[in-house]
């Protein structure tokens, strides 16, 4: 498959790659070295060094010191004169001073938390169309929102597509749309991945470039397994398994807008650009053979409850009595590894920590288990690949290798699809498997 041959390009650049004027050089560099590269998605400037602040995070502060009744002017200060110097770093004859007015005033009037943050992916996108000489697509026109905050997205794609239709070329800021009564609305930290998506959905993109400080995905957490090699190809549903695990060099909600529409999308690193990257396709039979599996990925931080009761099996809308108990206190659960006469239900630590004794009653009423318990302090690790399928003993391959490194496995889910296979360990070993599966499987 060769991913240079492709009319239309959406590019999508991350904090990292536009954080001063250096970086916008290799950007413009990029996207000139491919004439298919005609949409660029831009994110607000991040941090140029070990202990900067992201222009983000200060326009935040700016919202929290109005709502607090501080003065502003020392912390909008530094923002203005991080953007005057990418523009004078550029040599760019550009002028944003009425801008930079507006928006502080704007701030200081209560025009909202979602609009202050969005005017760093704003302000950016202004100066790289400047710098690039293209066009600039206020998101805020064209991406919708519900009233109750949720992403319109049949709406955003018609008004998209057709405003992107008359432009050869254009910057469209990330991270920002707008509500039904006009005001600004942003995506969860990250978004401007989702703005990406969107973009090339509706430009009908034949391929989704996502430039990072990465080159790619990698099989591993590079903090706990030394030089974990990368993924050449990944699927989306693959993607999701690990994405959901902690892996975090895509923001996850980007996936669905190009899955729904079959856009590949490709993570490049901005620094390394001659790098081939990761990538991510709705399907593939490509598999390496040696591997068997795509990726490790895992997080601590989870409590399994489990109920015992003779012969609950038989008992009739047991499993969503259970699950309706947890949900009254608006929590959802992970996993539901189960047996004849137990069930259990893994949840997120933190979420039921102020309300503990109130679900273990809640189930006790709805219920009447014989017992009922909570365990702590359990990691999650996910086994991912789209080869795992085709090989066989891959399971014995991955019990083996934890119990080699001594460690005790504590739960067992495996999906009926075989794409991927997830045990719970003690949080103190969680570790020490996750290098004994990638061992396994890799070195």
């Amino acid at each position: 498959m060769d991913f240079n041959s492709f009319n239309i390009k959406v590019v999508k650049f991350g904090g990292s790659s536009l954080a001063d004027a250096e970086h916008f050089k290799k950007v413009a560099d990029i996207i000139h070295a491919d004439p298919t590269r005609i949409f660029v998605v831009p994110s607000a400037p991040g941090k140029r060094f070990s202990g900067d602040t992201k222009v983000t995070d200060m326009l935040y502060e700016c919202y929290n010191t109005v709502t607090a009744g501080g003065d502003v002017d020392s912390v909008f200060g530094r923002i203005c004169e991080r953007y005057n110097l990418i523009i004078e770093g550029l040599g760019l004859d550009y002028d944003l001073t009425e801008e930079f007015n507006h928006i502080k005033w704007a701030i200081g009037h209560s025009a909202g938390r979602d609009y202050a943050a969005s005017r760093g992916e704003y302000l950016n996108g202004l100066i790289l169309s400047k710098y690039l000489g293209y066009d600039f697509i206020d998101p805020a026109r064209y991406i919708r929102f519900f009233d109750d905050g949720s992403f319109d997205s049949e709406v955003t794609n018609a008004l998209l597509s057709e405003e992107l239709k008359k432009h050869d070329n254009g910057v469209i800021p990330g991270f920002y749309g707008s509500m039904p009564n006009g005001t600004i609305r942003t995506f969860s930290r990250g978004g401007s991945d989702i703005t990406g998506s969107i973009v090339a959905r509706a430009a009908s993109a034949d391929l989704y470039e996502n430039w990072t400080d990465v080159s790619g995905f990698l099989m591993a957490d590079p903090r706990i397994v030394d030089n974990p090699q990368g993924i050449s190809y990944i699927t989306y549903r693959e993607l999701r398994e690990l994405s959901y695990m902690g892996a975090t060099v895509l923001h996850e909600d980007a996936i669905f807008p190009v899955r729904f529409a079959g856009i590949p999308i490709n993570i490049r690193n901005t620094n390394m650009p001659e790098d081939p990257g990761t990538i991510i396709l709705s399907h593939t039979e490509m598999y390496d053979s040696k591997h068997i599996i795509t990726g490790i990925a895992g997080k601590k931080g989870f409590c399994v409850i489990t109920i015992e009761k003779p012969m609950m099996n038989s008992e009739k809308g047991f499993g969503r009595k259970v699950l309706e108990a947890i949900e009254q206190e608006n929590i959802s659960f992970e996993h539901l590894p189960s047996g004849i006469d137990t069930m259990s239900v893994v949840l997120n630590r933190s979420e039921i920590s102020s309300c503990r004794e109130r679900i273990v009653n809640r189930i006790c009423n709805a219920v009447e288990p014989d017992a009922i318990t909570i365990e702590e302090g359990l990691a999650l690790i996910a086994v991912v690949g789209r080869g795992m399928v085709k090989s066989k003993g891959t399971a014995v391959r991955v019990f083996k290798a934890v119990a080699d490194a001594g460690i005790n496995i504590r739960m067992i889910d495996q999906g009926s699809s075989e794409l991927n296979i997830i045990i719970g360990v003690d949080e103190n070993d969680f570790e020490k498997a996750m290098r004994a599966i990638y061992t396994e499987f890799v070195d």
